[in-house]
């Protein structure tokens, strides 16, 4: 059976795996939902924020990532039955991104895997965004190399992007597909596109979340967190 140091590189979702993209996005609304005097569960308001995610990437897919997000804002509010937020609101929504939390086991778990990996980000978020998120929440983590939705011109579950992330690993460190393993909560963004390429995966499941869930799950490895992830991979060493 494979073992998980077999590998020589982890290709990371960021905002679902290391950031806590659910409470983020969450925690963005609450200004709108309190001028409003408005409520929804947190449940049903990212069920309509995935869909209407999903839907703005399926039509634009070169926009960035927080611009994409200031597009939904107004979006949203209408399904809400809300008043339409000014142009600083929606924008003010978009460039959230960089505030949104890391997960409370993300960054030690980074430094422990670094020890055996390569570490690469493969994002949906444009570079911008990613840049304040690595610089705030992510401690300034330093990745090996960085790819955004932005590089690529296309949102996951696009091939594209897996496709651009694996010619990119191979100039850069000389590593097969079949030393890659993507690591991601997110079976519609990762794991199943990450399939259809010839790739290994390692769910990080996330107890709880919701967006990017599906039915039908695929992954050679399955952790709660990326903390119980760096634990298995020191107990093969």
């Amino acid at each position: 059976m494979s073992k998980l140091t077999n590998y020589r590189l982890l290709s990371f979702d960021v905002y679902g795996t290391l950031i806590d993209w659910e409470t983020g996005v969450w925690n963005a609304i609450q200004p709108t939902l309190a001028s409003n005097n408005a409520q929804i569960t947190r449940s049903d308001f990212l069920k309509l924020y995935q869909e209407l995610e999903k839907s703005q990437q399926t039509k634009t897919p070169g926009m960035p990532y927080s611009q994409l997000l200031s597009t939904i804002h107004p979006q949203i509010a209408s399904r809400l039955a809300l008043d339409p937020p000014t142009a600083e609101e929606s924008n003010r929504f978009g460039e959230s991104v960089g505030e949104w939390p890391a997960f409370p086991d993300t960054v030690e778990a980074l430094k422990r895997l670094s020890k055996r990996y390569k570490l690469v980000v493969l994002s949906n978020v444009d570079r911008e965004s990613f840049q304040k998120t690595n610089a705030g929440s992510l401690q300034g983590f330093p990745f090996d190399l960085v790819i955004t939705a932005q590089d690529v011109g296309s949102y996951k579950p696009n091939l594209a992007n897996f496709e651009y992330m694996l010619k990119a690993v191979k100039e850069h460190f000389g590593v097969e597909a079949e030393q890659v393993l993507q690591t991601a909560q997110s079976q519609f963004h990762d794991h199943h596109p990450a399939k259809k390429v010839g790739l290994k995966s390692s769910w990080i499941e996330r107890p709880g979340a919701l967006m990017g869930n599906l039915e039908d799950t695929v992954y050679d490895w399955k952790f709660d967190t990326l903390g119980d992830m760096a634990d298995a991979v020191e107990r093969e060493l």
